[in-house]
């Protein structure tokens, strides 16, 4: 039975991966193949990322633009720079440097490499200082 946007046998495949198993190891207790068990655990991180995005979406609606980090930026010049754009905009952000360094890295892991930047992120902010990032 699918509850939400996994199905069953996702959630199982990701529990069982949460536990370091193998694809192998998987397919051996579902009785199924390797194959199998590597397209429903695709599929399972492709439903995931989707609705992220949707999220994500649903969040910034109600969320002002407030800069873009651009690729190439060193992970502790974020906080500086986001402050200073909030303070233009008369809002003050509600995380100290580091949760807002680890907000940003949590919501956002395949945009980092060690400390830097991979690609652009855009940064939203709400009345209340929430930050979300797109």
């Amino acid at each position: 039975m699918k509850e939400g946007l996994l199905t069953d046998r996702q959630k199982e495949v990701l529990r069982y991966r949460k536990q370091g198993l193998t694809q192998q190891q998987i397919a051996d207790i579902i009785e199924t193949s390797k194959a199998n068990v590597c397209t429903i655990e695709k599929s399972a991180m492709e439903n995931i990322r989707r609705a992220k995005d949707t999220l994500d979406f649903l969040y910034t609606l109600d969320a002002t633009h407030l800069c873009t980090i651009q690729a190439g930026t060193d992970l502790f010049e974020v906080s500086p720079f986001v402050y200073k754009e909030a303070e233009k905009l008369g809002i003050k952000v509600k995380y100290d440097t580091i949760s807002l360094i680890n907000k940003i890295r949590e919501s956002t892991p395949e945009r980092f490499k060690a400390r830097h930047v991979r690609e652009n992120i855009e940064v939203y902010i709400n009345d209340e200082g929430e930050l979300y990032f797109g």
